[in-house]
């Protein structure tokens, strides 16, 4: 039941972000090859319960009474390290965080959106980000690593069911990588089924943190920008995620405890790590012991160093 509740963290879509991880590590319908928390440990589609929504929600009223007031969040942030979908109370979940006075914001794969039940618990969100990484079916074989038996196609009607009925805030987000889906054909491609869609934001982003699967590359700059303009030509409010977000770590002021939560599902940049470090005021020592005991391993990526909590193989 540990790192259920994580933050906040910066984040570049929703501001100050407190995340709820909702799903176990790495159970998730996909195992995408540029996932920042690594390869999925159990891939599955069956809905089940996982914990039950109330004791998420007193969880997180214990961490919000430890917070700081400026360090309150703009919006509480079903984001685990698998898909928060498998959750069969989410739209209970939802419902229950809203309570707490904070807006709620959904981050899905999409894959399991083809589910009535799945767009019904969503409906409850007042903010929903849906992946789109590609519309062509070779494509999203080789980047999101799909469970076996996802219909592609039913997913993206899935997607365009939800968005007309969908009454909160709708965004997309197309994950761009070198050589696989940043053609031309392929971004245009994108832009058309999100012109469908009609998102509020259709951000483009490219991995800013160490993936999952090696050979994995971020898109460059000249692919980023076409996308940009493709997205633009379709009408699309465009923005990108390409940066680094920042180091608005807030301090609990348990440096052990606050660190495995965040890096369970958010590595985080040396830099970071140093000043939450300070926040807290806790010896490097601190640090170093997690690292010691296997608890926290470092990864080096586009020329950072990145701090990740390391779990058993299961």
């Amino acid at each position: 039941m540990e790192n259920i509740i994580f933050g906040p963290v910066p984040s570049r879509r929703l501001g100050k972000s407190i995340g709820i991880n909702n799903i176990p590590h790495k159970v998730c319908s996909y195992s995408c090859a540029y996932c920042q928390v690594g390869k999925a440990d159990k891939m599955q589609i069956e809905r089940q319960e996982f914990y039950h929504p109330e004791v998420i929600t007193r969880k997180l009223e214990y961490k919000l009474n430890s917070l700081p007031k400026d360090d309150f969040p703009d919006y509480i942030t079903i984001v685990p390290d698998g898909e928060p979908t498998l959750d069969i109370h989410l739209g209970e979940l939802i419902l229950k965080l809203k309570s707490v006075g904070f807006p709620v914001a959904v981050i899905t794969n999409s894959s399991l959106l083809s589910r009535k039940d799945v767009q019904s618990d969503l409906m409850h969100a007042d903010y929903v980000s849906v992946k789109v990484d590609t519309v062509n079916l070779t494509s999203w074989r080789k980047i999101n690593k799909p469970h076996k038996d996802l219909n592609f196609a039913s997913i993206l009607q899935g997607i365009r069911d939800f968005s007309q009925n969908y009454k909160g805030k709708l965004v997309s987000e197309s994950m761009l990588l070198k050589d696989v889906n940043d053609s031309e054909n392929e971004m245009e491609a994108i832009a058309l089924f999100l012109h469908e869609v009609g998102p509020e934001i259709a951000y483009i982003a490219i991995p800013t943190r160490p993936p999952a699967f090696d050979g994995t590359f971020p898109a460059d700059e000249s692919a980023v920008t076409l996308a940009y303009e493709i997205f633009r030509r379709q009408k699309l409010n465009t923005e990108l995620l390409t940066g680094y977000e920042g180091n608005a770590f807030a301090s609990s002021g348990n440096f052990a405890e606050d660190i495995l939560s965040i890096t369970a599902v958010h590595p985080m940049r040396k830099d970071a790590v140093l000043q939450l470090l300070a926040k807290s005021n806790a010896p490097l020592d601190s640090l170093n012991q997690l690292i010691e005991n296997g608890l926290i391993k470092i990864v080096s990526f586009d020329n950072h160093e990145y701090y990740l909590r390391k779990f058993s193989s299961k």
